[in-house]
């Protein structure tokens, strides 16, 4: 088996039960816009360190494992057998640095693989795909679909953030902050693009929510 077999081997049987929105088929679809931004805006990249960030980007996230540290140790293990020790540490600082919580208080320096890993991810998050993983996610976590009593909050802090208002609060608290963020030309096209389908989405929720 080859390194990046590994690397998906490993996401595989780290993610396949996560049942968030987070789990193995979300890891590929990030794989899968990698692979297109690299291509379609001709980045010059370690494409080993960027594809698997890709695949393993949400194994030592908070969101999915009980406990951090463990994970992110056996990780780095995992990495010092299949990896160089630079490629290791690339990955390794993509994966602290790339998400949104990590990027409240100050924004995080990325390499161009973590920026285009950082793309695919929140594209993601963004679309058709991103208003049925919003909905999971805020249903796993008991959050109500929406109250009109709660209003959209600004977050400043990872722990605030954690602890979510509603699914429809959240297309507003950072989803529909995305398309901005982008980093690639391909990320940003692609995140407006998907941006208008959230809001069309939204349109008819508050229309039908007016009967």
């Amino acid at each position: 088996m080859d390194s990046f077999a590994e690397v998906s081997a490993y996401s595989q049987e780290k993610l396949t039960d996560e049942r968030t929105g987070h789990d193995f088929e979300h890891a590929k679809r990030v794989l899968a816009w990698v692979e297109k931004i690299i291509q379609e805006d001709g980045f010059v990249v370690d494409e080993f360190v960027a594809k698997s960030a890709a695949l393993l980007h949400d194994t030592i996230d908070d969101k999915v494992v009980a406990d951090v540290t463990s994970a992110r140790e056996e990780l780095l293990i995992f990495l010092g057998q299949i990896a160089t020790e630079t490629q290791a540490d690339q990955i390794i600082a993509i994966l602290d640095n790339m998400s949104y919580s990590a990027n409240l208080q100050e924004k995080k320096s990325l390499s161009i693989e973590g920026q285009i890993v950082q793309d695919a991810d929140r594209i993601d998050a963004l679309g058709a795909q991103g208003i049925l993983r919003t909905a999971y996610f805020g249903g796993s976590n008991g959050h109500p679909i929406f109250d009109k009593h709660l209003l959209p909050r600004t977050y400043s802090s990872k722990s605030d953030y954690r602890k979510g208002s509603t699914v429809i609060n959240h297309f507003y608290e950072k989803l529909f902050l995305l398309p901005d963020l982008m980093n690639t030309p391909t990320g940003k096209k692609e995140g407006i693009r998907r941006k208008v389908f959230m809001e069309s989405f939204l349109t008819e929720f508050f229309n039908e929510m007016a009967l």
